[in-house]
């Protein structure tokens, strides 16, 4: 039973990877049938592109203020959710539905939202900063995506931190609050060391995934104005797929994957071990 499941992952996704280890020491265009190897040119050219380096400082900038901005939203949230409050289960349900609207509509209808409605609001209020367009500005296009993977990724987190806190035995608050513990030192010495595995998946899960960030761009501002908000992923895509530079951008994927591996492994041992000193 396992065989068809390993065959349709080789198939799909080894084979396609090999592939384009492969073309990274070519100079195959995704075009013509005709190329030729070039050894690690396109690796060496790489580290020569301005437009490359810029996508990798925007994407690990944003990638870490939106991991870090996600995960402190979230755990305040799960804490209030997780509080004995009327009608909780309806909240819950509430800040669990971004994560199940799909991403490009999303990104779609706020793109829509700073270009039309939040500037109209602006000029009838006579609010000056509301009534630029952000997504048109290469100094703050950056804010809007940011605040939009913010939204949306926090519905995800939020019920696994709020998984965490389920699995803290209430005795331990009880007991706390007979000693005289605060509110923050039940934070620190309860909460926080219980629900660590959460938070390491959490950390790990939520950097993978924006260093990944695509589909909101896309749909908000497209990489621009110029490349001001150009990711990696879209830059392979766009470059590979649209700009005749498919070995050049394989390249580009390859080093982005030992990137995200290595961010990913590092993740792991640093919060892991925070883990077992807790």
């Amino acid at each position: 039973m396992v065989i068809p499941a390993v065959l349709l992952f080789a198939t799909f996704h080894t084979f396609p990877a090999l592939q384009g280890i492969y073309y990274s020491f070519t100079n195959w265009n995704g075009i013509n049938l005709e190329y030729d190897f070039v050894g690690f040119k396109n690796y060496i050219h790489l580290f020569k592109d301005k437009v490359v380096k810029d996508s990798y400082i925007f994407t690990f900038s944003f990638a870490i203020m939106a991991t870090a901005l996600v995960n402190a939203i979230s755990l305040v949230v799960a804490i209030g959710l997780n509080a004995k409050i009327k009608g909780r289960n309806f909240f819950r349900a509430i800040y669990f539905l971004p994560n199940i609207l799909g991403v490009l509509i999303v990104g779609f209808i706020f793109n829509f939202f700073f270009t039309n409605i939040l500037p109209t609001i602006g000029e009838r209020l006579d609010i000056q900063f509301l009534m630029v367009n952000i997504l048109g500005s290469e100094k703050y296009a950056w804010m809007g995506i940011l605040l939009v993977v913010v939204w949306q990724a926090c519905a995800f987190n939020i019920i696994l931190y709020l998984a965490g806190l389920q699995t803290v035995p209430g005795e331990l608050y009880e007991a706390a609050g007979l000693d005289g513990a605060n509110y923050w030192q039940q934070f620190s010495k309860i909460t926080f060391p219980m629900i660590a595995p959460f938070f390491t998946i959490n950390m790990v899960l939520s950097m993978k995934n924006f260093l990944m960030v695509f589909d909101q761009i896309v749909a908000m501002t497209a990489g621009g104005p110029g490349h001001s908000t150009t990711s990696i992923s879209l830059l392979i895509y766009k470059g590979g797929f649209q700009g005749g530079e498919f070995a050049f951008q394989s390249a580009n994927a390859v080093i982005y994957f030992l990137l995200i591996m290595f961010v990913s492994i590092f993740q792991l041992k640093i919060l892991q071990k925070r883990e077992v000193d807790m």
